[in-house]
């Protein structure tokens, strides 16, 4: 049994029953919890704590312990605890990130939306990740910077609802405009709290200027947000055999040549695949007959599809899939020698559903520093991702909106999100895609610039591609939309480099302002008429064979 101090924030009562660890009591306000988890890490030797605050209810030693044993690091029950879609001034910096939607509170999921009054944390994770940050009124806010520093960090953060009791009930709570100005100024740095200020004023003047503390902490200069360092976690994956049956999907068009140097790699791997499923796409007058017999050693299964599509080629392979997981790769990926072997270690040892790894591109020296450790997941890449097939059986497959655009991975992940599947992101398991100048959406002409061009070059703007608009449609507030409408053209005008190109790109942009305000307008348009068609989501089908 594993050793947890409980926390309750009741300083007039304790619990008479508690036989896992020492009893700590705090008053609930930050700067009493803060002194008492400092107190905690220097003078207790304890696995975990469970800070608390509730008189009438305690979880069972067995659900703590079932908890523990898990690989997650913190359990919480903040969408129960009255946090869900808070604070709301995330909206204005960050509107459609994937985990600014809550999940299903009934269900169990990743979710960043730490309530203090209720959650178990590892306590290796406040010895690396720290402590309460000063300057927060509430424990309410305290808890979501800290939440949020977590899921930066790398922490695998989840919700469980049955922590509180069936019958638990709590009304939403009001977070101080103060304390979500300060989780702004915190997490995204001083521009964006200016920014968000702003637009906070437009919204709501009289309740922002009625609010001193607000103006104050306003006042803060350019400053950067909090640094964050990687959360070092324990469990060890070296050494562990990874088992199961894995197929490979490969969907391909007029791009023989990245195919065969990638089906060569796929011969060459430490845990071979139980399959590879290749749907080629490329007309029938255009085949290669020789690459089937080239490669005969290998478990390959063709299928041909004469309309191409992207969605369409990976639900029809999918359908054949028979594999316990499935491997997904761009047939202009170059691959490791132990891709599947790391991918089903991780799936394995950490128990989660879906493995996912980094891309570089040939012209590319490093990853952005959020994609250098292992984390919980926002994305969803195709090009390099594994997934247990089961858990498709309650997300559904990729939806046909998607066939001839991009956003189908973003749409998938999302539901797999939704659903409460654990999805990690682990940025040694990388192989390199080469963008081949020919075939995948090339094909339906919806190649696009990747938001690092647009901040590279003078006369390139990313702009919401019809997809961006309907994927954020389906999932999102129309506030978020809006939110994420603006930021995108606010994100024209800016650039790296020089302060020449700086004014340069500015000038560039003003002037073409009313032009990219009409396309964008107009694929929003497009994405509504969208909504009234789509989703087109077909379900797994069991049992389906050649």
């Amino acid at each position: 049994m594993s050793n947890v101090t409980l926390v309750m924030l009741q300083p007039e009562k304790t619990p008479i029953h508690w036989t896992i660890g020492e009893k700590k009591v705090s008053k609930p306000d930050v700067r009493s919890l803060t002194d008492v988890i400092k107190d905690l890490l220097l003078n207790t030797n304890t696995d975990a704590v469970l800070f608390w605050d509730n008189l009438s209810y305690l979880p069972s030693n067995d659900l703590i312990e079932y908890l523990l044993e898990s690989s997650n690091d913190v359990w919480h029950a903040g969408l129960r605890m009255g946090l869900s879609g808070k604070p709301e001034m995330l909206n204005y910096v960050n509107p459609t990130w994937m985990l600014n939607r809550d999940p299903d509170p009934n269900k169990t999921a990743t979710s960043w939306r730490l309530s203090l009054r209720a959650c178990l944390f590892r306590t290796e994770v406040l010895r690396q990740i720290g402590t309460l940050e000063p300057g927060f009124e509430t424990l309410e806010g305290a808890g979501l910077e800290l939440g949020y520093r977590c899921i930066r960090a790398g922490v695998f953060i989840r919700y469980i609802p049955e922590l509180l009791p069936v019958d638990f009930a709590q009304e939403k709570v009001i977070i101080p405009l103060a304390d979500q100005l300060r989780f702004i100024q915190l997490g995204f740095g001083g521009k964006w709290a200016k920014w968000t200020k702003f637009r906070t004023v437009l919204a709501n003047p009289r309740a922002y200027f009625s609010t001193a503390h607000v103006q104050k902490i306003a006042q803060g200069a350019d400053t950067a947000g909090r640094e964050v360092k990687p959360y070092q976690r324990s469990l060890p994956t070296q050494g562990i055999t990874p088992s199961g049956k894995v197929s490979v999907l490969i969907p391909t068009i007029r791009r023989y040549p990245y195919l065969r140097t990638l089906l060569g790699q796929l011969r060459n791997q430490t845990v071979p695949p139980y399959e590879i499923i290749v749907v080629d796409q490329t007309p029938q007058s255009e085949r290669d007959a020789d690459l089937p017999k080239d490669f005969s050693d290998l478990p390959v299964r063709w299928h041909y599809l004469d309309k191409a599509g992207q969605c369409s080629s990976r639900n029809m392979g999918l359908r054949y899939a028979q594999g316990d997981y499935v491997l997904f790769v761009d047939d202009d990926d170059e691959v490791s020698s132990d891709l599947i072997e790391k991918h089903l270690r991780n799936l394995n040892v950490y128990k989660c559903s879906i493995s996912s790894g980094a891309a570089l591109e040939p012209d590319q020296k490093e990853l952005p520093a959020d994609f250098r450790f292992l984390r919980l997941s926002n994305v969803f890449p195709t090009n390099n991702t594994m997934i247990r097939k089961d858990v498709l059986r309650k997300s559904g497959l990729f939806d046909l909106a998607y066939d001839h655009g991009q956003r189908a991975d973003h749409d998938l992940g999302m539901r797999l999100y939704l659903a409460g599947e654990l999805m990690i992101l682990d940025p040694s398991i990388c192989l390199l895609h080469h963008h081949a100048p020919m075939g995948g959406l090339r094909e339906h002409k919806a190649r696009i610039h990747t938001y690092a061009k647009s901040r590279t070059s003078v006369w390139h703007f990313n702009l919401l591609t019809v997809s961006d608009l309907y994927l954020a449609k389906r999932y999102f507030t129309p506030l978020q939309v809006k939110e994420s409408r603006i930021i995108n053209l606010l994100g024209t005008f800016s650039i790296h480099g020089s302060k020449l190109r700086k004014i340069l790109k500015a000038l560039v942009a003003l002037v073409l302002l009313p032009k990219n305000i009409y396309e964008i307008r107009k694929r929003n348009r497009i994405a509504d008429q969208w909504l009234k068609v789509y989703p087109q989501i077909p379900q797994v089908q069991e049992g389906a064979v050649d």
